[in-house]
């Protein structure tokens, strides 16, 4: 079983160039706790970055590796250099329809 979580977020007008420089660093470690990076796409005329995620689990397991994920030194790391440019976030869990 696999889980993916559709993440879209808007970027400050402007900021999007700040955060495409900063988010490929983000791929790397979300694969050490196995994530696998699905796509990701910035639609600059409206100042979103929409990108899915997948892991091998349930959504609760999901939910369960994220977390430790979220709290690991790794992420940590990458923050330090956030451009702090996300406004908003839509985050959830999607299943394929067709």
């Amino acid at each position: 079983m696999t889980t993916v979580q559709l993440r879209r977020y808007d970027v400050e007008p402007g900021r999007m160039a700040d955060f495409l420089a900063w988010f490929p660093g983000l791929a790397p470690v979300r694969a050490q706790y196995g994530f696998r990076l699905l796509f990701a796409y910035a639609d600059e005329a409206n100042d979103t970055f929409t990108w899915a995620v997948e892991h091998d689990a349930d959504e609760a397991g999901f939910r369960e590796v994220e977390a430790t994920y979220n709290a690991s030194p790794e992420r940590a790391a990458v923050f330090e250099t956030f451009p702090a440019c996300i406004t908003d976030m839509q985050i959830g869990f999607v299943r394929p329809v067709l």
